[in-house]
């Protein structure tokens, strides 16, 4: 009896002791990520740029004379030929200035006359000696000078009528209105602009350009897209580029139009692409997501595959040579390297990682080959 009740307690604390033994470890989890493989060849470094439509030839029209606006026969937007009326100004006073400068001329010719009819008079009394030698010469000193006013009355006449003329403003191209900064009855100077035409046969991307980008933007390729059309771009070509930089904002003014003839709407908005392959070695493109830092530098999470479908991941430092909207070029791994694109905060050296599904059956077809 003592011996089954020692049995009994035997077995009842190895049991005990079975129960507060510690359990397995668990197999540690492999987390899926998103990667991507580095591909160097074909890479370009691009840049956009925020650009406006204008047009290649924009005039501000201005009178030639001043006076008070008696009629406007425009409006902003209106199509105009070359020699349409633009605006009058009123031309009472510059009709007054034409017909007295007629009259001086008049009153000037009718002197020359008179000077010569009396030169020739003592002409014809100096032969026969009536008359002195110096009666004569001051006659035809009087009939010099006649006739030099005569000519420049005739001269005011012929400004008095081209003032006149200056009066009605008209286009010098054919074009649309772009700006109108007169009303009727409104008084203006001469020389102020008051209209501005412009060419729309030929329209034109502006933009400006930083300084430190003036390299680039020299020797790259150049396309464009309207702001209401993002998914139609077109080829532009640089036609001039700004020598001196704007004083307020340091940057140089850039001037690209359309390589084929394409109507484009003046003012519109509208993005300037510049592409060019990146120079010495090439470069491949990254998500800016996949970035991260060792020991201060940039640097990716790159897999190594060890098995189908899985891989450790380790860090490798790249170099970075620009960025874009959401994407960086680089230049550092293998061709080929698989680099973990979301979820690099969580990655650790060596853990193991599930390869998104195209991976795996990449590397099944792999080991079929073989």
């Amino acid at each position: 009896m003592k011996g089954s009740i020692t049995a009994v307690a035997a077995a009842t604390i190895a049991s005990l002791l079975s129960g507060c033994s510690q359990p397995e470890s668990a197999a540690p989890s492999i987390r899926p990520v998103s990667t991507v493989e580095l591909r160097y060849e074909g890479a370009r470094d691009a840049h956009r740029y925020f650009a406006t439509v204008a047009s290649r030839t924009e005039v501000d029209q201005a009178f030639r004379v001043s006076g008070k606006i008696r009629e406007r026969k425009v409006d902003i937007g209106h199509q105009v030929k070359a020699g349409d009326v633009l605006a009058l100004l009123d031309d009472a006073d510059y009709r007054l200035a034409e017909a007295a400068a007629g009259q001086r001329l008049q009153a000037a010719q009718a002197r020359a006359r008179q000077a010569e009819s009396d030169w020739l008079r003592l002409q014809a009394l100096k032969r026969d000696g009536s008359v002195s030698a110096s009666h004569e010469e001051q006659a035809h000193s009087n009939l010099l000078t006649a006739q030099a006013t005569a000519e420049a009355d005739a001269r005011q006449l012929e400004l008095a009528q081209n003032q006149l003329q200056y009066t009605v403003l008209r286009a010098p191209i054919n074009g649309v209105v772009t700006s109108l900064r007169l009303e009727t009855g409104q008084v203006v100077a001469a020389g102020q602009p008051v209209i501005a035409i412009a060419n729309e046969a030929e329209p034109e991307i502006v933009v400006d350009v930083p300084e430190n980008h003036l390299h680039t933007f020299r020797q790259a390729q150049y396309r464009a897209a309207l702001a209401s059309a993002p998914d139609e771009q077109f080829t532009v070509e640089l036609r001039e580029l700004s020598a001196q930089a704007a004083a307020q904002t340091r940057t140089y003014r850039a001037r690209l139009k359309p390589v084929s003839e394409r109507k484009l709407p003046l003012g519109a908005t509208a993005t300037l692409i510049i592409e060019r392959m990146s120079a010495g070695k090439p470069l491949a493109v990254v998500p800016a997501a996949a970035l991260t830092q060792h020991q201060g530098q940039p640097a990716l999470w790159a897999v190594n595959r060890d098995q189908i479908g899985s891989g450790t991941v380790e860090l490798v430092n790249v170099a970075i040579h620009s960025y874009r909207s959401e994407e960086v070029l680089i230049s550092g791994p293998d061709a080929g390297t698989l680099v973990v694109t979301a979820g690099v905060q969580k990655m650790s050296p060596g853990l193991r990682v599930a390869l998104p599904e195209h991976e795996r059956i990449i590397e099944d077809k792999y080991e079929v080959a073989q």
